[in-house]
């Protein structure tokens, strides 16, 4: 379930007036609004407020034109101003000038309202003779909402409580009426219907920006007043059911990735599928590989493995091989795969947008299909995926080539069950420095308990089998 999608769903239900019954004995929108008029004149005549330099004609609102969508007849369309005290306005467009918490005052920026609300967390403070001198243009106050003209454009976030602060000009300031429910409104301009009016009007190359001018023209769909407050309090339990399934969606793959990790831990240790006495035991695979090695290493002498397992090193099982450090200037637009770090991604290897390389002769750096390839440093250490092409390739720098030496020895596809259940291992020793890297020499000197050939096969199934049912969990997520 896509939970963000069902926030929109809801929002767009609400502003469709389709969230909760119209109830005939409400005052009609077209009676509020004139009321919100009415209220502009009372403060212009004290002369709390301005009036606008551009006084609005009634032909010129979109309720008496086209609008985007029907709404209820109780409803009427209006444009954000409108449903203002105060003209829409930013903060401050000066460098400002900061000093810490203990001797500042707080100052608010686009990059503080991401989440839909204020995060006072990691805020910045200007100085107390800055703070005098902005106050003076504009003062936020409780239930102005807060609007990102830069950066995550078009995000707002309601002001809970009064605190003094200041605002940056990434911030517009929008002040609904004494007449308006101001969560409603806030509602509303983050609605998909809003985003979509105000990416309309971005300008600017790279890092978008929304004038003020833009702003003022957004299209506002306005219920009666009782509504308005009907419909907050519905749209509140639903964003918090939802949340509640978030948080539970969340839990769970915590639960399934813990799953599957405790799955693996009991494969290679021989707690999964259990023991068949007629299988060969690990021993004679071992000495397939080297047949003048002295098996001191099988049951016998490790006697928590299980019977006819036996104890080795990744390396006498497989050889580790780096790749070479090719030049870009060998790249070619066709020829033989060259395969890069950048190639393992969500445990396959994907070389739709690869390299290419010609004229090498050295077959040391080819990789065949079935081999299992290992991301050896950066941000993608430990990253995994077998090489599923009958093509060849060549290996680059930074990956390793994880490459059995006797197919009759190991199954491949255990190989790949043990190697996915030391990635936190792997991780942990990368990411023991100051850049993330692992060596061929470390993950060959990895213990390796090695099961008879048969219960490889066995374990490998029954580990699909699980994590396909875990999967399938997943997804319906």
């Amino acid at each position: 379930m896509d939970t963000k999608k069902l926030r929109q769903k809801i929002l767009d239900l609400a502003i469709r007036g389709k969230l909760v019954p119209q109830d005939p004995n409400d005052e009609p929108a077209s009676v509020l609004l004139e009321r919100i008029k009415a209220e502009k004149e009372h403060l212009i005549k004290e002369g709390k407020i301005k009036r606008s330099k551009k006084i609005a004609k009634t032909s010129d609102t979109p309720h008496y034109g086209n609008v985007p969508f029907e709404v209820p007849s109780s409803w009427v369309w209006t444009t954000l101003p409108e449903l203002c005290t105060i003209p829409i306005t930013d903060g401050t467009h000066k460098t400002p000038t900061y000093t810490d918490k203990e001797h500042g005052v707080p100052f608010i920026s686009s990059k503080d309202v991401t989440s839909q609300r204020i995060n006072w967390n990691n805020i910045k403070y200007i100085t107390r003779e800055l703070h005098e001198e902005l106050h003076k243009r504009i003062a936020p106050q409780k239930n102005d909402i807060l609007l990102a003209k830069n950066g995550t454009t078009g995000v707002a976030a309601i002001v809970e409580d009064t605190r003094v602060f200041d605002i940056y000009v990434t911030l517009a300031v929008i002040r609904p009426s004494q007449n308006i429910c101001p969560q409603y409104l806030h509602q509303v301009i983050n609605s998909n219907f809003c985003k979509e009016q105000f990416n309309s009007r971005l300008t600017g190359i790279g890092l978008p920006n929304l004038h003020l001018v833009d702003i003022k023209k957004t299209m506002i769909p306005l219920p009666p007043i009782s509504e308005q407050k009907r419909i907050v309090t519905e749209i509140e339990r639903w964003f918090v059911w939802i949340e509640q399934i978030r948080q539970s969606k969340t839990d769970l793959q915590d639960v399934i990735k813990q799953t599957k990790s405790k799955i693996l831990d009991l494969a290679i240790h021989g707690k999964l599928v259990p023991q068949d006495p007629s299988d060969e035991p690990a021993s004679e695979l071992l000495k397939r590989i080297n047949p003048k090695a002295e098996i001191t290493c099988d049951n016998a002498h490790y006697t928590q493995l299980p019977k006819g397992w036996a104890m080795c090193k990744l390396s006498d099982l497989c050889k580790i091989e780096n790749g070479f450090a090719f030049s870009s200037d060998d790249y070619k637009s066709q020829g033989i795969p060259l395969v890069r770090i950048s190639n393992i991604t969500h445990n396959t290897i994907d070389i739709t947008d690869c390299a290419y390389i010609e004229g090498i002769t050295d077959d040391k750096f080819k990789i065949s299909k079935g081999d299992l390839l290992i991301a050896m440093s950066g941000a993608t250490t430990g990253k995994m995926g077998v090489y599923p092409f009958d093509e060849t390739a060549y290996l680059n720098q930074r990956v390793g080539n994880i490459k059995i030496l006797n197919k009759f020895s190991l199954y491949p596809n255990y190989r790949n069950t043990y190697m996915q259940s030391k990635v936190d291992e792997i991780l942990k020793i990368a990411y023991g420095g100051a850049q993330p890297n692992i060596s061929a020499s470390i993950i060959g000197n990895f213990d390796f308990p090695l099961p008879p050939y048969k219960e490889q096969i066995r374990i490998v199934e029954t580990v699909q089998r699980i994590f396909d049912q875990l999967d399938v969990i997943t997804e319906s997520l």
